[in-house]
């Protein structure tokens, strides 16, 4: 269950703004699970955010948070969501909780959400609004890390972009788990999504959509003279 009695910009219609959201950016652009879309239709994504920011909260456009970081867009969001194919029974590690927005959405669909956080700040701000939602975990550590001791999950979810994923967080993933993560690459963003084998990973790109990047993931420069 997720909070509702937080402050909503004085004189705004959130509620019809999050339809206006749905139908115009979701629906339009292959946000097409019934789950994902309902969730994102039920979900008041203002509650995840600074009180100051909450006025753009159904724009499509990324929201800071504070300290570098900023909210995903929604169409990202539910574009990774959707690719996941996400089942009933999943336990998903998060990484880039941020608000907390993403793994309320998580918490319609699948069983267990573990929801990993580096900023002390936004793991402060998605705890408010998640109170009492059991099935969600907030865990407040390094984005790289993950969370082992959760581990195996059957599903990652990378909200946001990244130029490489680690394999410390690979290795937390059952055998045949799916992958959704916003790749950096040349300086654009894409949406990717994956499987894990015996023998590895893989991710194919299959959107290019602006999506916020996170910190911690950049590639190893190679030295120059």
């Amino acid at each position: 269950m997720i909070a509702t009695s937080l402050a909503s910009p004085a004189g705004i219609d959130t509620q019809a703004m999050r339809m206006a959201m749905v139908s115009s950016q979701l629906r339009t652009n292959a946000v097409d699970d019934t789950r994902v879309v309902e969730a994102m239709a039920t979900v008041p994504r203002e509650l995840f955010m600074p009180e100051a920011a909450r006025f753009a909260a159904y724009r499509d456009v990324a929201i800071p948070l504070g300290g570098g970081r900023s909210m995903n867009m929604p169409l990202a969001t539910g574009r990774l969501l959707t690719v996941a194919d996400l089942e009933a029974t999943d336990r998903v590690l998060l990484i880039g909780a941020a608000g907390g927005y993403s793994a309320a959405l998580l918490a319609h669909v699948v069983a267990e959400v573990v929801a990993v956080e580096e900023s002390a700040s936004l793991a402060g701000l998605a705890r408010t609004p998640l109170a009492g939602q059991e099935k969600v975990t907030v865990v407040e550590g390094p984005l790289t890390a993950g969370h082992p001791e959760g581990a195996p999950y059957d599903v990652l979810i990378v909200d946001g972009a990244v130029e490489v994923l680690p394999e410390t967080l690979v290795a937390q993933l059952k055998p045949g788990a799916r992958i959704a993560a916003g790749l950096v690459d040349r300086g654009v963003t894409r949406l990717a999504f994956g499987r894990t084998s015996a023998s590895g990973y893989g991710l194919q790109p299959f959107a290019d959509i602006e999506c916020v990047v996170l910190p911690g993931f950049s590639r190893p420069r190679s030295f120059q003279f």
